[in-house]
């Protein structure tokens, strides 16, 4: 709002000027000296021949002449080499804490060209426990979601099971062999029999090939039975914990959905001479008109059993003919950029998406303090469950008031802990995963976010504040107004870049700065009316904000700490 605003008056001087009005204003990265900065003086500079010195003044004294100059602008200057730097006035700044206040979606436009986004996250395999490292792809996915939709664009999530792998062969390997029916079955079965089978596929090759056999064969239409029972029970478990971490879905499709378009997509491809047989096997070259050589796809393997690149390609090929999104972004593991690679390269080279973009949003890992994937004391990859409770229980042993706490409460603050660590991280690096440092209430951390809501949540909850003076009072008044103002600024940016580690920086500066109002200027027994009033506006304003920045991280607020 507040850039749009500046850049839109700066471009009515530049056409003024006769220069060209494509105009970008950013914040400073020196609030010391001014608000916002405006550095496209050089690039005028390049195309009028003329210095960037000479324009710079030139700009600077045309806006400094406007009638209206102190509605704007508190100071507009020229620093060399090629900056106009503006400090908004007071006035500026209220006009957009009051706009932000009284108006839906805090005063945020919707995108005027609605477009339908498709999410691909989650992506947990059927029949195997969630471990810590499948709780990345579902919170970074599902924060990128919400931002998308705070924008005011469609989105569509689908969780993407792996349903069809060798792992669910694998499974009822085992379970054949233990004499188990689909009946019997139970999900403490399918945790214990998963990793012993994983085990044995990898010690004896001739099981190995048995599973896979299966597999084909599941894929072919057998085991039908043993297959819908694993998918109920693993299913029901999956979404019990992301009904935990607040993740949701509009579809619930796997892999296996996408096998009735396997044959229409083959065929397609084959038309279009795309596919050429290999030592057996079909497969696509992805090379052509990319300076870098990748392998190439491989569609069909020899003994006519499907990979994850086919389903990945007829599961694109479901999702236009259901859907056709504007954009298909994959959140997934930066391990598989290449799969990624082929896939993308193969949908532009047979025309399967058209116009639609294609996007690989790649993660991290979560790390332990020795920089590997992280792991329990015992050497293990903690499942998710156990995540969790060992989450709660570090915090309650935090303080003893802690263990009296509501179960909804601790719930949401080990949510906290476990979100704000991931978010405050790009989504592309890898991050060392501290519980006892993540769920101190003080620091870069989810509970200190929450004290800080809560807290100056107790200061004005009961207080009728609908009025706002104009006046801002000290630095530190301006400070948290202007930061207040911003909060646009950085949604776009995460909505852009698709890293919600943008919303959680702003989120953790914008109570840093809550709590120094706080400690600096106190509102209980102020004498100043007018003064008081603003100041509870303006932090009822914040935890406003607050709220609705912490639902784009997924996080929910307790009633007490």
């Amino acid at each position: 709002m507040i850039i749009e605003v500046l850049e839109e008056l700066l471009s009515k001087v530049l056409t003024k000027l006769n220069y060209e009005t494509n105009v970008k204003v950013i914040k400073s990265n020196r609030p010391d000296l001014c608000d916002y900065q405006y550095d496209g003086v050089f690039k005028l500079a390049a195309a009028y021949h003329k210095s960037p010195i000479e324009i710079g003044e030139e700009i600077v004294l045309e806006i400094n002449k406007l009638e209206d100059f102190n509605k704007y602008f508190k100071e507009c200057n020229f620093v060399r080499p090629g900056f106009v730097n503006m400090t908004i006035s007071d006035e500026l700044i209220n006009k957009f804490i009051k706009k932000i206040n009284n108006e839906e979606n805090l005063g945020m436009k919707k995108v005027e060209n609605k477009e339908t986004y498709f999410l691909d996250y989650g992506g947990p395999n059927i029949a195997k426990p969630l471990h810590v490292g499948h709780m990345r792809t579902a919170i970074v996915g599902e924060s990128i979601k919400r931002i998308i939709k705070f924008m005011g664009h469609n989105v569509i999530a689908d969780v993407h099971f792996g349903d069809y792998g060798l792992q669910i062969g694998q499974v009822i390997y085992g379970l054949e062999q233990e004499g188990i029916s689909p009946n019997e079955i139970t999900l403490k079965k399918l945790e214990e029999i998963y990793p012993k089978m994983s085990a044995l596929c990898k010690e004896d090759e001739n099981v190995k090939e048995i599973c896979a056999k299966i597999t084909k064969d599941l894929q072919d239409g057998a085991y039908r039975e043993y297959f819908k029972k694993i998918c109920e029970i693993s299913s029901n478990d999956i979404k019990r914990l992301y009904k935990y971490l607040d993740v949701d879905f509009d579809l619930w499709y796997g892999e296996s959905d996408s096998y009735p378009y396997i044959p229409e997509l083959e065929k397609m491809l084959m038309d279009k001479n795309l596919l050429t047989l290999s030592d057996g096997a079909l497969i696509m070259d992805v090379n052509d008109g990319y300076d870098k050589e990748i392998p190439p796809l491989i569609f069909k393997k020899q003994n006519g059993a499907y990979l994850y690149s086919t389903t990945d390609l007829a599961t694109i090929l479901q999702r236009m003919k259901d859907y056709n999104p504007d954009y298909i972004l994959y959140v997934v593991d930066n391990r598989q950029s290449l799969h990624f690679d082929q896939v993308f390269r193969a949908c532009q080279k047979s025309g399967l998406t058209g116009n639609t973009k294609l996007e690989f949003l790649g993660y991290g890992t979560v790390n332990g303090s020795d920089g590997k994937p992280y792991k329990t004391r015992s050497g293990n990859t903690p499942k998710l469950d156990d995540l969790f409770k060992e989450v709660k229980e570090i915090f309650i042993n935090k303080k003893e008031s802690n263990a009296y706490m509501l179960e909804s409460d601790l719930d949401k603050i080990v949510n906290s802990i476990l979100k704000f660590a991931d978010l405050q991280n790009n989504r592309d690096k890898d991050y060392i995963f501290d519980i006892a440092k993540f769920s101190e209430v003080v620091g870069k951390t989810g509970p200190y976010i929450l004290y800080t809501y809560l807290r100056i949540n107790k200061i004005v909850k009961d207080e009728e504040v609908n009025e706002l003076d104009d006046t801002i009072y000290n630095q530190i008044d301006r400070d948290l107004r202007k930061k207040l103002i911003e909060f646009d600024i950085e949604v776009k940016k995460a909505f852009e870049t698709r890293m919600p580690s943008v919303i959680a920086e702003y989120v953790y500066d914008l109570c840093v700065i809550i709590n120094a109002f706080y400690q600096n200027n106190h509102i209980n027994g102020l004498e100043d009316q007018n003064k008081k009033n603003s100041w509870v506006y303006i932090l009822k304003l914040a935890n406003k904000i607050l709220k609705q920045m912490l639902d784009l991280l997924i996080i929910d607020v307790p009633t007490i700490m």
